[in-house]
């Protein structure tokens, strides 16, 4: 079994990999695909913008995840735990369906009420490895 600072490393390198992925994707197939889907003009550009923040903040948050790792391998933290939970949650959250937005029609717009609780949760996942930086070892 993977130790928890190595898991987090690993769990914060696919959701890296993932995001390049997505971002390529983003740069180079999702104008056509969201044009062939019907999305124009203001539209079609407002979903290429929120997909293109969901993969920054993805790959923000999965440099910060290998960062946790990391800094588990040094020292066990109960503050650097639930900065990895935060940060994965804010991942699947924020991005997750910053993602489906971008593709979904004005039915699913009601998604949108549930993003800022994915931000929240990076919010925490900062402060909770703030916190752990503070502590004694």
């Amino acid at each position: 079994m993977l130790s928890l600072a190595r898991r987090w490393i690993l769990i914060g390198a696919l959701i890296g990999a993932i995001g390049v992925g997505l971002g390529a994707f983003g740069a180079h197939g999702l104008p056509g695909f969201l044009d062939r889907l019907g999305y124009r003009g203001d539209d079609l550009a407002r979903r290429l913008d929120i997909f293109e923040t969901a993969c920054r903040y993805q790959m923000f948050h999965a440099l910060a995840l290998v960062l946790t790792g990391l800094a588990l391998s040094s020292r066990e933290s109960n503050a650097w735990r639930l900065a990895a939970w935060a940060f994965f949650a804010g991942v699947l959250i924020f991005s997750g369906l910053l993602i489906v937005l971008a593709f979904a029609g004005p039915r699913w717009n009601w998604l949108g009420m549930i993003v800022p609780a994915g931000g929240v949760a990076m919010i925490v996942g900062w402060i909770a490895l703030a916190i752990g930086a503070l502590k004694e070892p």
